[in-house]
């Protein structure tokens, strides 16, 4: 995460509510002492006073290999991000950044068994066709009879139980309200402008 106080987003309702706006996130994590990379759609499960983020990965992934024995993972969402270039800024003197907003969250991965991977898969399809109201929603029934089952063998699904959660959200909060107003018109109709003027 940014280091610097003014950009940390804690409050829960935010964070969460960033992750189901973006749920496809980078996993990071270094099983066996190696760095690997995945991507992948997330589901939030709210489990008694915890959190929870089910994810699955193709049994071809590096890190799917991993699960059965388990780890810990970093899993980042970033949502919009720009360019900010110093001509923006009403302020001399200035150097260049970069606005974003970011999530994180960190804990240790488990596999899901057989029947957590189709309740996985069903609610990753919920939650995504729902998105595309208000067309009739695609759920595995409108597949050949067995097709689905022949198929979740070539994936894992896996829960990350969350210990730690907090984002970034960089919008010039560190600037004057001339050199952010600058930033805005600048980038017009992008979505980090959008985020600024609501912030």
């Amino acid at each position: 995460m940014h280091p610097q106080p003014a950009f940390r987003e804690v409050e829960p309702q935010a964070l969460l509510a960033h992750l189901a706006q973006h749920p496809f996130a980078t996993l990071a994590a270094a099983p066996n002492g190696s760095l690997l990379v995945a991507h992948a759609p997330l589901v939030i499960r709210r489990l008694g006073r915890g959190l929870a983020l089910d994810f699955h990965l193709s049994r071809g992934n590096a890190l799917a290999a991993a699960i059965a024995e388990g780890f810990r993972a970093v899993a980042v969402s970033l949502a919009a991000e720009a360019y900010v270039s110093p001509d923006w800024y009403v302020s001399a003197d200035q150097v260049p950044s970069w606005n974003y907003i970011s999530v994180e969250a960190e804990g240790p991965v488990a596999a899901l068994d057989e029947t957590g991977l189709e309740t996985l898969l069903d609610d990753l399809s919920a939650q995504e066709e729902a998105r595309l109201a208000p067309k009739p929603p695609w759920t595995r029934a409108k597949m050949s009879v067995g097709r689905f089952e022949a198929m979740t063998p070539a994936i894992v699904g896996a829960r990350m139980t969350v210990e730690r959660l907090e984002g970034t959200t960089k919008l010039s909060q560190n600037k004057d309200a001339a050199d952010r107003a600058g930033v805005i018109a600048a980038l017009g109709d992008h979505p980090i402008a959008d985020r600024m003027r609501r912030l």
